[in-house]
């Protein structure tokens, strides 16, 4: 079995600030942060109203994540279920789940739920199909 996060260590995170791996959390007291995740570089969160990132996620570089949309004023708890993926430079807004093993396309607008099992990409993120077993069984043979 390959072990996709071999020398994992979680990050210091300091309110507002780069932390080692080059993201930045505002609102660290609403951020939970899961065992063996991967967040690139860049990538900004948003927790006012709570963020929770579960076990074995990645989020590529780049990304926004908004737990409060100023534009729009909305907001709500952005939940990150066991192996979900989110693709480079995408936007992740308020009140969204995205559901265990599914991938976000790169460059995406994701401003609704995407269910489990699921490969979703666009402006908005649309659901495209439903990942094969066999698909499954090989994201959850990497961890």
């Amino acid at each position: 079995m390959i072990k996709r996060f071999k020398n994992w260590k979680p990050p210091k995170i300091d309110e507002g600030k780069l932390n080692e791996y080059n993201w930045v959390v505002k609102y660290k007291d609403n951020f939970k942060l899961g065992y063996k995740t991967d967040i690139g570089i860049f990538t900004y969160i948003n927790a006012e109203k709570g963020v929770t990132i579960e076990d074995y996620v990645q989020i590529g570089s780049h990304c926004s994540i908004y737990s409060v949309s100023t534009i729009d004023n909305k907001e709500g708890p952005i939940l990150f279920k066991k192996n979900c993926r989110i693709g480079t430079h995408s936007v992740v807004m308020p009140n969204v789940i995205i559901g265990e093993n599914s991938i976000i396309g790169a460059f995406s607008f994701v401003n609704k739920d995407i269910p489990e099992n699921m490969v979703a990409f666009g402006v908005p993120a649309k659901v495209i199909r439903k990942l094969t077993k066999k698909e499954i069984a090989e994201i959850d043979d990497s961890l």
